[in-house]
């Protein structure tokens, strides 16, 4: 879809984009806080997310959340919110013709929540329940309890569950009183946005009553340490082996490198005809395999992950180590570099298709940094990525030494101890 971005800072502090996008038949909110849990005390660590939970609640306009939801969601609107380590972000969609009846109770759930005592308790049970549910995902599981290993501020939803009895309503209050404050608040609205509905929104947002604040609130220093040996989780109850690689850069990359991880990322994983997925595919090892990358504020993440059977683990590691030093000694086809960027440059055309998406591909790196992606520059940024690049960014992603393996099934320690030794020679490279 066409677009067109406009960036505004409001009197009151607050940022954010506005996506025009003519004649869209829908309009899409998103209102981002640095309020994440690296903000509280360990002990308090469920409180941006309960918190998140009863804000979209009773508010001054409508003093009871059903009430509230019947009426936000009467024409097939929807809003909903998250809470991660950094962030809390409410959004909504809603149909075109009632972009102003949205606009205007989303912004009073967020300014002026009642946090009542009933629905705080309501919201505990429910909280609970969605956590208890999160723990079943072994992938997840395994995630956070890698990451909480490597130093960074997260916390497995098992230990969530039981720290949850130390949070009480007036923490929620005391946390909604350092956290929304108006310059603290950034947001990405896309959607057919005239200069007339511009305004509007900008009188709207610039007028809500929060607090001033002093400023965003800065994300934590936090730097990744290698692990001496593997995580293990062991489970009984499981047959085959969950596992992620990480390795890390202790600094962020630069965005042409990002550009040429993202296409190796691509012809490693992405594909069933990819070099390490499509050949493990063809030899009858594993289903499905995923890898991925991104940046904290002081570091870069590369990691490989899938579930396998223990009896297919050390054969597809060796595959993934062997593909990786393929990388690493430049062993790349001119043809297979061609192909990625065809498949790139189509995800991205994919990518744009709805409001929603186009609004997505703003926000996370806006609510992130500040920098605004230009889109219409991906095309030639997918381009100009050269082999020479894919070299160089995968092999320094290994330069800095720091990395881990973190396996979780009924394997054993020892058989993880195998996959580690398997692996660890691509950080002496």
């Amino acid at each position: 879809m066409k677009h067109v971005v406009t960036e505004v800072s409001l009197s009151n502090g607050v940022k954010g984009l506005f996506v025009h996008i003519p004649d869209a038949s829908v309009m899409t909110f998103e209102y981002n806080f640095r309020a994440g849990e690296y903000l509280v005390a360990t002990n308090k660590w469920e409180t941006p997310h309960l918190m998140e939970h009863v804000l979209l609640g009773a508010n001054e306009l409508i003093p009871k959340a059903r009430l509230f939801q019947a009426e936000f969601e009467k024409n097939g609107a929807y809003c909903n919110a998250s809470t991660g380590s950094y962030d809390i972000t409410y959004e909504a969609e809603c149909a075109d013709f009632e972009w102003d009846r949205v606009a205007d109770l989303l912004l009073t759930a967020i300014t002026k929540p009642l946090f009542l005592e009933e629905e705080f308790e309501a919201e505990f049970g429910n909280v609970r329940e969605e956590l208890t549910s999160r723990s079943n995902n072994h992938f997840r599981h395994l995630s956070l309890a890698l990451r909480e290993a490597y130093g960074f501020k997260v916390m497995i939803d098992q230990k969530r569950i039981q720290l949850m009895d130390n949070v009480k309503l007036s923490d929620i209050f005391e946390h909604y009183a350092n956290t929304h404050t108006a310059r603290n608040m950034r947001f990405v609205i896309a959607g057919n946005i005239t200069p007339d509905r511009q305004k509007i929104l900008e009188d709207l947002i610039k007028n809500i009553e929060l607090q001033p604040g002093s400023k965003r609130l800065a994300l934590p220093d936090e730097t990744p340490i290698s692990l001496k040996k593997p995580l293990y989780i062991a489970n009984d109850t499981i047959d085959n082996l969950y596992f992620y690689i990480d390795t890390f850069k202790k600094s962020r990359i630069s965005d042409p490198e990002s550009d040429a991880l993202s296409l190796i990322n691509t012809m490693l994983t992405e594909t069933l005809y990819s070099r390490i997925l499509g050949t493990a595919r063809e030899h009858g090892l594993v289903y499905s395999m995923s890898s991925g990358f991104g940046q904290t504020k002081q570091s870069s993440n590369w990691w490989f992950g899938a579930q396998v059977m223990p009896k297919n683990a050390e054969k597809l590691f060796g595959i993934i180590t062997k593909e990786l030093e393929s990388v690493f000694e430049a062993k790349l086809d001119d043809e297979d570099v061609a192909s990625a960027k065809q498949y790139a440059l189509g995800r991205y055309q994919r990518g744009g298709q709805t409001v929603s998406g186009i609004a997505s591909g703003y926000s996370g790196r806006y609510f992130f940094d500040g920098e605004i992606e230009d889109y219409y520059a991906i095309p030639a940024r997918i381009d100009a990525v050269t082999k020479d690049a894919i070299v160089s960014v995968s092999r320094n992603m290994f330069t800095d030494n720091v990395w881990g393996l973190g396996c979780l099934g009924s394997s054993g320690e020892e058989f993880v101890d195998r996959l580690h030794q398997q692996v660890s020679p691509l950080w002496k490279a």
